[in-house]
C-alpha cells in the first residue's frame, strides 16, 4: 500500500475512547508521548496494503503518448495484471505528527494475495500475510499481532485488489500526469490520482514509472497531513517464491493479540 527515523519517546498506552480519535488529537497525544511507537506503526500499516495493489501495475511511456493518460493506464494493466510475483528492495519515509522516520527493507509480493514487508533498518519489523491471515511482528517488543486478511479488506484497505486484476483508472479517481512533481529520474512519469476506497483519508497518491514499466516510487498523502513515500529498487519479476516465506509461527515467548492492524 516510502522509508524512516529518529528516536520517539514511548509513552503509555492511550486511554479507550468512545469516540473515534481525530487526526489532531493523535498528533497531539504523539507529541506529548502519549503513544508509543507500536501505535504510530500501527497507523501506517494499512498504508502498506495501499501501496500493495499500486506497485503491481507500471506505466510505460514509450508505450503511448505521454499526454495520453488512458493508454497509459492500459499499459499498467496489460502489463502487471499477468505479473505472478515480485521481489524488490524499499525505503520508505514517514513525515507527519512532527516526526520524520525511515525504514529499509525487502518486498515479496505473490499470487494470489500473498505480500512480506522485511525491515531490517533501523530496527527489524515484519508485516507478512499468506492471503488468510495478516500479521505485525516487531522483535524487539516480543508481541505477534494477527488478523484476518479479509477483515483488513473490511477496514477498506485494498487487499483485495493485491497482485490481482484491477483498472487503475477505475481505483485512482481523477487520474491524470503530474507534470508539476519532479520525478526522482529523468524520463520517469509521475502520475496523481485519489484511491476510491480511501477517500476519506488520502487526499491523493503519486506514483512515479520508468520507461522499462516499473514503478520507481509512491507517494501517499494523508488528509491530515501526514506523507508516506515509498521508493524501489531492484526489482525483480516473476521469480520463484516459495509459500513458506509468506508463513509466519511466533516465536516461543512471544505474546500473540488477535485484531489490532485496523487503521
Amino acid at each position: 500500500m516510502t522509508s524512516l527515523v529518529a528516536p520517539l519517546t514511548i509513552g503509555t498506552e492511550p486511554p479507550s475512547r468512545k469516540r473515534p480519535i481525530s487526526p489532531p488529537d493523535f498528533a497531539r497525544g504523539v507529541l506529548l508521548g502519549r503513544y508509543p511507537v507500536k501505535v504510530i506503526e500501527m497507523r501506517v500499516c494499512w498504508l502498506r496494503l495501499a501501496v500493495v495493489w499500486c506497485l503491481m501495475p507500471a506505466v510505460s511511456a514509450a508505450a503511448a503518448p505521454a499526454t495520453d493518460v488512458k493508454a497509459l493506464a492500459a499499459g499498467i494493466d496489460a502489463h502487471y495484471n499477468h505479473l505472478r510475483s515480485l521481489e524488490a528492495e524499499f525505503t520508505e519515509v514517514y513525515r507527519g505528527s512532527g516526526m520524520e522516520r525511515t525504514e529499509t527493507g525487502t518486498l515479496w509480493l505473490k499470487k494470489p494475495g500473498k505480500m512480506r514487508w522485511e525491515y531490517r533498518s533501523p530496527r527489524e519489523k515484519l508485516f507478512v500475510s499468506d492471503g488468510k491471515d495478516a500479521w505485525f511482528y516487531v522483535p524487539a517488543d516480543r508481541q505477534a499481532r494477527k488478523t484476518a486478511a479479509k477483515k483488513l479488506e473490511d477496514v477498506r484497505s485494498p487487499l483485495a485488489f493485491l497482485l490481482g486484476k484491477t483498472k487503475l483508472e477505475k481505483e485512482l479517481q481523477g487520474l491524470s500526469l503530474a507534470p508539476d512533481v519532479e520525478p526522482l529520474s529523468s524520463g520517469n512519469v509521475v502520475l496523481r490520482g485519489v484511491p476510491q476506497a480511501l477517500a476519506d483519508r488520502v487526499s491523493e497518491i503519486l506514483l512515479e514509472v520508468t520507461p522499462d514499466h516499473q514503478i520507481a516510487r509512491i507517494v501517499i498523502q494523508e488528509v491530515d497531513g501526514a506523507v508516506t513515500e515509498y521508493r524501489f529498487g531492484g526489482m525483480k519479476e516473476d521469480v520463484a517464491i516459495g509459500d513458506g516465506r509468506f508463513e509466519f509461527k511466533p516465536p516461543a515467548g512471544t505474546e500473540t493479540v488477535e485484531g489490532g492492524m485496523e487503521p
